[in-house]
């Protein structure tokens, strides 16, 4: 198992930091293997985490394609829950892109199912989920979202202030603690 990603700490959550990994490094870190304490985690559903990750890597490698790189994910993922329902992230892009469509355009022109949008009517419920999904959640259970510096998510902090992605992604929604974040990063071909 690889250590660029560390334990979890007592509250159950991915240490305070950025944690660089390429998927490879993924798949064999905490986050999809296990603590290496199996007596406190009996249930951890490694094979259900490596399904989220094959499909995080389908659209990850969609983002790299149109120029995208700077990707990150979190959510419940980055969590000692042993069942997480998704992988939630968001991604670095330019607001000219992004406004225009060209960026949605670009990512659905390599996606089979034309996934990639994060327009509000485009939700669907799911059965026993209070919130309806995205398209891109039915299909790979992965919901990346947009970046742009100095545009809000519709995350507030315990004051209301709306937060960014990197601000709002870096603390647990079950409780408000700073947690940890993992930035994807491109394996380099030795050709």
């Amino acid at each position: 198992m690889t250590d660029k990603i560390p334990e979890f700490d007592s509250a159950g959550l991915l240490a305070i930091g950025d944690y660089e990994v390429t998927l490879a490094e993924l798949r064999d870190s905490i986050l999809v293997q296990g603590p290496r304490n199996r007596i406190e985690y009996p249930t951890w559903d490694a094979s259900w985490r490596l399904w989220l990750v094959d499909h995080l890597e389908m659209m990850v490698r969609q983002l790299w394609l149109v120029g995208v790189d700077e990707i990150y994910i979190d959510g419940s993922f980055v969590e000692d829950k042993d069942h997480p329902n998704d992988i939630d992230g968001y991604f670095v892009c330019d607001l000219d892109r992004l406004e225009s469509g060209e960026l949605e355009r670009d990512l659905n022109l390599l996606d089979p199912q034309k996934i990639w949008t994060w327009d509000h009517a485009m939700r669907k419920p799911y059965a026993g989920y209070p919130k309806a999904q995205l398209p891109m959640w039915h299909v790979y259970r992965v919901e990346l979202y947009p970046h742009v510096a100095g545009f809000g998510c519709g995350i507030t902090d315990e004051n209301g202030y709306e937060l960014e992605f990197p601000a709002a992604f870096r603390r647990s929604r079950r409780d408000g603690k700073p947690r940890g974040i993992v930035k994807l990063r491109q394996e380099v071909d030795h050709d």
